[in-house]
């Protein structure tokens, strides 16, 4: 449960929120395909990094090494960069909640925020407190945000056929949610939680398969319900407000209960990824070192305190470095996820003996595909900076 809410809440962050409501109020129903599209792709990707690693027992940057000596370290670099600049963004999202739902200032709420974050990974028990944190937050952020779906009152059935017969198909869309919910850091957060409880090995392949789905099925889960939550609003002829349109949204559906809930939906969904991202990107480098992986949890704490202070100095996540990980992100993809699709073709010494599904490697090989397209997108965002 702590793997799969770990990466459910990855990829749940303030980005996301953002998103799903911007594409919500300029496609309406028909962006129930784009989700539906990316959930099935993404389900793809996952199932076989999960697999993978779930049956090698090795983390995706030790696999990159054993496959070509150096390109491990690579993965890791680009991974952890993308992630402090990302977890910057997540702080900021931390600092808005607590401003949304107790008016504090957005420096003070991103440090209790920070604090709170380390204070997990300084406790005896963090793994423990780290996969209580996402379950409990993430079970919570659903909840709410399914409360505030059913008081908007959204044209469900209307949802539900644009999901399959849309009028609208914008595979831009689809690619960007494909992206941000596989991209980066978060393609890894699950399977390398497994790998750190010891769920491994060939016998474990079945509660990995399951596991990698049902996080996809949560992240899924929530995009749907906050997706209803934006619809009802929007198909009833409101204009969101351009500076906050989440916030805006959950006010017009609930009013100022409705404004309360967005903090916390928003405190949840930010904290929970600064878990995420701060757990994942350490997890590609400790393995490098014996007393770097005894360090573990300190280096955790170390990294968020990093994202807080840059979060003070900057006091916003800049746009430019967020485009600069967007583009790391979508680079990193193709690559981790080629490595890991040529241990499942090519070195079953590495899976145990393993013999990969052939189902499960075409669909890999094409999602694979898939992820160099988006690669190649996301250099036009490194062509942004130039320009």
């Amino acid at each position: 449960m702590g793997a799969i809410f770990l990466m459910a809440t990855s990829a749940v962050g303030p980005g996301f929120i953002t998103q799903t409501t911007t594409f919500t109020a300029s496609l309406g129903a028909a962006f129930a395909f784009a989700i539906l599209v990316s959930i099935l792709v993404d389900i793809a990707v996952q199932l076989n990094v999960w697999r993978v690693i779930g049956v090698s027992g090795m983390r995706a940057q030790d696999l990159g090494n054993k496959v070509l000596p150096g390109i491990g370290y690579v993965m890791a670099a680009l991974v952890v960069v993308g992630g402090l600049v990302f977890n910057i963004g997540n702080v900021a999202g931390t600092s808005l909640g607590m401003d949304a739902l107790f008016g504090l200032d957005v420096k003070i709420g991103g440090t209790i925020s920070a604090i709170i974050a380390i204070g997990i990974f300084l406790s005896k028990r963090a793994g423990v407190a780290m996969d209580r944190l996402v379950v409990v937050l993430g079970v919570l952020m659903i909840g709410l945000t399914t409360y505030v779906a059913i008081v908007s009152g959204p044209p469900v059935g209307e949802a539900l056929t644009q999901a399959v017969l849309p009028d609208n198909i914008d595979f831009l869309v689809i690619t960007t949610l494909i992206g941000g919910t596989v991209g980066g850091y978060i393609t890894y957060a699950g399977a390398h939680r497994l790998v750190d409880s010891g769920t491994t090995g060939v016998e474990q392949v079945r509660d990995v398969s399951r596991s990698s789905v049902v996080a996809l099925l949560v992240t899924g889960l929530m995009r749907v319900v906050l997706f209803l939550a934006i619809l009802g609003v929007v198909a009833g002829g409101v204009t969101l407000a351009a500076d906050n349109p989440s916030a805006d949204a959950f006010h017009h559906a609930a009013g100022e209960v409705g404004l309360r809930l967005f903090g916390i939906v928003l405190w949840a969904a930010a904290i929970t990824s600064v878990v995420g991202a701060s757990y994942t990107s350490v997890s590609f480098v400790v393995t490098f070192s014996p007393a770097l992986k005894r360090r573990q949890n300190w280096l955790v704490g170390g990294f968020i305190a990093i994202s807080l202070v840059a979060f003070l100095l900057l006091d916003q996540a800049p746009t430019t470095l967020l485009i600069l990980a967007g583009a790391l992100n979508g680079l990193i993809l193709p690559v981790g996820f080629g490595v890991l699709m040529w241990v499942a073709a090519r070195r079953s010494d590495l899976l145990g003996g393993y013999r990969y599904p052939r189902w499960l490697l075409i669909i890999g090989v094409l999602a694979w595909l898939l992820t160099l397209y988006l690669g190649w997108n996301s250099l036009s965002g490194i062509a942004d900076l130039w320009s």
